[in-house]
């Protein structure tokens, strides 16, 4: 599977337990460290540990072991690192606060590399 058949099956994840404002960014011509940035909300600490969860066991089953999880126990902003994807899962106060969609959006050639999930 490749990194984009990946974000794909990572927005499908976060939107079958309705995941809110779900946004995927390519930030391929960005950084070396990941193809994928997905961005999105859960309405509590706990909707947010169930979309990580759900996004978890979908790549799992797909043969995508996660690299790593953090944040958990917080509950407010959690990072899974599917290594070609990284998944941000936040509270919308803590996204609202650090804007991730705005840093990662824009491109070196000043063009937008955000895509609708």
């Amino acid at each position: 599977m490749n990194s984009e058949a990946l974000s794909e099956l990572v927005v499908e994840a976060l939107e079958a337990i309705k995941a809110v404002d779900i946004v995927k960014l390519d930030v391929r011509g960005m950084t070396t460290v990941t193809d994928w940035m997905i961005v999105a909300s859960g309405t509590s600490s706990r909707h947010v540990k169930a979309l990580i969860d759900n996004v978890s066991d979908v790549a799992k089953a797909a043969g995508h072991r996660p690299v790593g999880i953090e944040g958990e126990g917080g509950g407010e902003w959690v990072l899974l690192d599917l290594q070609d994807a990284l998944v941000h899962v936040m509270l919308p106060k803590v996204r609202e606060f650090y804007n991730l969609e705005k840093l990662w959006s824009i491109a070196p050639s000043g063009d937008a590399a955000a895509t609708d999930g």
